[in-house]
């Protein structure tokens, strides 16, 4: 029987749950990662390991914690599932090598995957992945598995079970002051969206003035009135809908591992990612009074740019993935760093995507200003001028991938739904940025076989001309 190539993406390795995702190959990469460890003198410090609430995390991560204890590896197993900044925060505590989290973050409920942490806490550098990647292949050629019983683990003193809950909410408390947001009066709206985010508004906001609603707060690994746990417009309309009825200030949703922030105005409308973006940087540059480089991926806005540049600071462009914006982040002492995925981190935490800091950050700047979400973003737009985006996802059978990639980067239009095409950016998939500053995007999906075709403009009208373009240059029909 072939074996199953297994490649890290844009955040680990991730599959069809017993088809490629299986036992077996998830203790392959568990023993990849605990040579690696063994191979660069980091196995006397421990791993941590942690689940989200997909189907079977749970023994998937029990099985990850035998085979690093089966090679001596110290093993610091979560008691409970957890959102992955909680988890990923508990590694410096701990003085841990890393961690490795069972989850598929955002993918469809028939995926679970394989997420490796750093000592620092953030993202694996692609560099350590493609170490990680070559041991792992090398112990399925081998067939290579060493593994020690869970009992026989714990009774050694190899596998210890821990709550990493305490440790994140002292670091919480060192970089946001709750309790003004307790107080203020607020009706919000949380959807965990079945994940791992599951009672932690209420639990941080509770005691006060404020409300907080959740829904979707109960484990359910398929995910139901939803296509998949992402924070976007069209998996969160009961969100919407529950902002609107209850008459909340706003809305709050995370993923299904708890790293990614989706938000929602009073009036139930979705604030995209850009814009949020455009928030949290506004909330730090502005609100707090704090400086600081930016980081965004080549997905994310140019409204950091033009915010940067009225408060004086510099911006540093990544690929697409925490892979590349943490290390990027460490290196330049960010302020933030953020994706188009909704995904941000924060200087003086950790260099994850956090969604439930996010979150925080977002009321604390409702409730600092005074401000509903509206009219927050009407206050960005006169700073920097409107701007409109749009993503269009195609899923592709993997063989279609070269003949696109060959369409695409053999055109060369000279404009785009009537805008100059001003140059080429192909650090990251095709980026063809436009004479408003704006850009239009094909790339490839790191975590799953999808084709991704984003937009963002100062035009509003231009946006689905741009995505049909960008369809027409991949080869693809409306």
């Amino acid at each position: 029987m072939a074996k199953t190539t297994i490649k890290f993406g844009t955040d680990g390795w991730r599959a069809g749950i017993a088809e490629d995702y299986t036992f077996e190959n998830v203790r392959y990469c568990a023993q990849g990662t605990a040579e690696y460890l063994l191979s660069e003198g980091l196995a006397k410090q421990g791993m941590v390991v942690g689940y989200d609430m997909r189907f079977r995390s749970e023994d998937f991560a029990r099985a990850v914690a035998e085979v690093l204890a089966g090679n001596g590896i110290s093993v610091y197993l979560s008691k409970i599932a957890a959102p992955t900044p909680v988890l990923s925060y508990a590694i410096l505590p701990l003085k841990a090598a890393g961690g490795i989290w069972i989850t598929a973050s955002h993918n469809p409920p028939t995926d679970n995957g394989f997420k490796l942490r750093s000592s620092y806490a953030g993202a694996a550098a692609p560099e350590t992945l493609a170490q990680v990647e070559e041991r792992i292949r090398a112990a399925q050629d081998a067939e290579r598995v060493q593994r020690m019983d869970y009992e026989e683990g714990v009774k050694k003193g190899l596998i210890k079970l821990f709550d990493p809950t305490e440790p994140y909410l002292e670091q919480l408390a060192r970089l946001i002051d709750t309790q003004p947001i307790i107080e203020a009066g607020l009706r919000v709206v949380t959807d965990p969206m079945w994940g791992v985010g599951q009672g932690w508004f209420p639990r941080l906001l509770s005691g006060g003035k404020t409300e907080v609603k959740e829904i979707h707060g109960e484990r359910n690994p398929i995910f139901p009135r939803m296509k998949r746990p992402e924070p976007i417009e069209e998996n969160l309309q009961d969100l919407l809908e529950t902002v609107r009825t209850w008459g909340g200030d706003a809305g709050i949703a995370n993923d299904g591992d708890a790293d990614r922030v989706g938000f929602v105005s009073e009036k139930g409308t979705f604030v995209n990612q850009l814009e949020v973006y455009a928030l949290l940087a506004y909330y730090l540059l502005e609100v707090r009074g704090f400086r600081g480089p930016l980081v965004r991926t080549v997905s994310s806005t140019v409204m950091a740019n033009k915010l940067a540049k009225l408060y004086g600071v510099q911006v540093y462009e990544t690929g697409v993935g925490f892979k590349y914006v943490a290390p990027e982040m460490m290196r330049v002492d960010a302020l933030m760093g953020g994706e188009e995925s909704g995904g941000f981190a924060f200087r003086g935490h950790i260099p994850e995507r956090d969604g439930i800091l996010a979150g925080l950050y977002l009321l604390d700047l409702m409730v600092r200003t005074g401000e509903k979400p509206s009219q927050l973003l009407e206050r960005i737009f006169e700073l920097v001028g409107p701007h409109y985006y749009d993503r269009i996802d195609r899923r592709m059978a993997p063989d279609e991938k070269p003949a696109v990639m060959a369409r695409v980067s053999q055109a060369k239009p000279d404009s785009l739904a009537g805008l100059k095409v001003k140059y080429l950016d192909t650090r990251d998939g095709f980026r063809f940025v436009l004479e408003d500053e704006g850009w239009l995007l094909i790339r490839f999906s790191g975590t799953e076989p999808v084709i991704r075709i984003y937009c963002e403009t100062t035009y509003q009208d231009k946006v689905r001309d741009l995505l049909s373009e960008g369809l027409k240059l991949a080869g693809l029909s409306e």
